[in-house]
């Protein structure tokens, strides 16, 4: 029994991998898979805690490099979707993020090893992590995010990211990572804060990422990571 338990949970865990690779702004989708997304190498399979937590992975998920994807242009203030391809859902418990990133010029061409800021987040929006319903983007096919209006103008690596925890446990937590490559035009007058590098938001062991959710009694969750830009 526990031998075909363990092969539905491998078959679940493969069929639940995903990417986030298609852009959406003001609920309109803007071209296909990869069209304004960094490709990374490693197709829908996660990166775990060991491999990318200290890495430059982190960044932009293994594989996703400068080159000449291209940029595309929105406003401050506008709601941006980050889809899932292939019509998929989000099937793992954790929580999702958004970090941006401006670039000192042209962004086709950052690395992304510059300042860093958390621009969004969710995580439980009921009970106990142990739950996967509980997890506000449980069954999701994207994340979404409405870009600060005071954010100032320019060129930006805007980093999605969600953490599959049900293998946390483990030290095996499920990133699932991409950089879309946005211009972003408005006003400006905020000032970022904090500002973090990456690799360096993360270690193996916070207790938002080596998370058991396998109890009955499951820890307050306690969200990865530096604070979320207030906009100011």
């Amino acid at each position: 029994m526990k031998f075909l338990y363990g092969l539905a949970a491998m078959a679940a865990t493969v069929d639940a991998h995903y990417i986030f690779n298609i852009l959406y702004v003001n609920g309109v989708k803007q071209g296909g898979e990869y069209a304004y997304t960094r490709r990374n190498s490693n197709s829908y399979n996660p990166a775990f805690t060991n491999d990318i937590v200290n890495s430059n992975d982190l960044r932009c998920n293994v594989g996703a490099k400068p080159g000449n994807t291209p940029t595309f242009t929105v406003k401050a203030g506008d709601k941006i979707g980050f889809k899932l391809f292939n019509n998929e859902f989000i099937e793992h418990p954790g929580p999702g993020f958004v970090y941006m990133s401006k670039a000192p010029a042209d962004v086709k061409s950052y690395d992304g090893s510059g300042d860093w800021f958390k621009a969004y987040e969710t995580g439980l929006c009921r009970g106990g992590g142990n739950v996967d319903g509980n997890w506000c983007s449980w069954q999701k096919d994207r994340l979404e995010y409405t870009i600060p209006a005071k954010t100032p103008p320019g060129e930006y690596l805007v980093r999605v990211e969600h953490i599959g925890l049900h293998e946390g446990h483990v030290n095996r937590a499920q990133f699932y990572i991409e950089c879309f490559q946005l211009k972003i035009e408005g006003p400006g007058g905020g000032n970022p804060s904090p500002l973090v590098k990456i690799p360096g938001i993360y270690k193996a062991n916070d207790p938002g990422i080596a998370y058991n959710k396998w109890t009955n009694s499951p820890a307050a969750f306690v969200m990865p990571g530096p604070k979320v830009w207030d906009g100011n």
